[in-house]
């Protein structure tokens, strides 16, 4: 059955070509921390994302001289034409915090965010994620991701990254909890990367489902919504989706695989 949602113009957004909503499905293309900034405080159950890795700003060559075939041939370059990734380290710990903070300001206080990062060696050494301190972290998830190339016979191919489990309030009676049954699943998500989509760093469908399907709720925001994953996710397991991206281009194929996706839980992949 083919989805036959209708796009509606969103009565708040402020440029109505891209700030689009249909039946629960809202896609806001503009600055994370501006469209953060107009929601209104603990309105949203959950935030699944994944925030830029700063990947511009690494001691790998090849990134610093945009060599890097995710750079220099992959979509990374066509869809977002305007962010370098390049930030120095402190710029962007303070705005991931940032962005962190607005999040947590949108949660309900039974709510919780899942933020995908991964760790990485620079200069050495682990390099951490200081833009966590002061926030509270009760889980740290593995998504062991198979697949991916490998030409540096120094290291052994990577194939997993962390799922921060953050929770708004740790403890009480509004505290966030998993439903019934979902604590039987580990915190190591053996799911393989997707494979048919122009973006260069996509989420998995069945990534955000092992989400949804373990939380209540009904809305679940994704301030970086890139293709849309998280829309489609939220349409097949009944939940309300805002999506946020900076590019035009993301939020247009974000829209495009959202309407595409048919209630049988499959993309159109001819057409991704």
């Amino acid at each position: 059955m083919k989805n036959e949602w209708n796009w509606m113009l969103d009565p708040k957004s402020e440029d109505g070509e891209l700030n689009v909503s249909k039946k629960g499905i809202s896609v806001r293309c503009g600055d994370v921390l501006e469209e953060l900034k107009k929601m209104e405080s603990e309105s949203i159950d959950l935030v699944i994302t994944s925030p830029p890795y700063n990947l511009m700003n690494t001691t790998s060559n090849s990134m610093k001289s945009g060599t890097s075939s995710k750079w220099k041939n992959n979509a990374i370059q066509k869809g977002y034409k305007n962010h370098k990734d390049s930030l120095s380290k402190e710029d962007y710990n303070i705005w991931i915090r940032d962005c962190l903070t607005e999040m947590f300001r949108v949660l309900k206080p039974n709510g919780a965010i899942f933020l995908n990062h991964k760790f990485r060696v620079q200069g050495g050494l682990i390099e951490g994620h200081p833009f966590l301190e002061g926030f509270n972290v009760r889980q740290i998830i593995i998504w062991a991701r198979a697949g991916g190339f490998n030409f540096n016979d120094t290291y052994f191919l990577p194939t997993y990254e962390v799922i921060y489990m953050m929770p708004k309030t740790p403890k009480g009676k509004d505290a966030f909890r998993l439903i019934k049954g979902a604590n039987r699943k580990t915190d190591i998500w053996k799911i393989n990367q997707e494979r048919n989509n122009p973006h260069p760093a996509p989420f998995p469908v069945e990534l955000v489902d092992n989400i949804l399907t373990s939380c209540e709720g009904n809305v679940v925001l994704d301030p970086f919504g890139g293709s849309g994953t998280t829309g489609i996710s939220a349409i097949k397991n009944g939940w309300d989706c805002i999506l946020i991206d900076n590019s035009k281009e993301y939020c247009e194929l974000a829209k495009k695989r959202i309407e595409e996706f048919n209630y049988e839980g499959e993309l159109n992949e001819s057409r991704v």
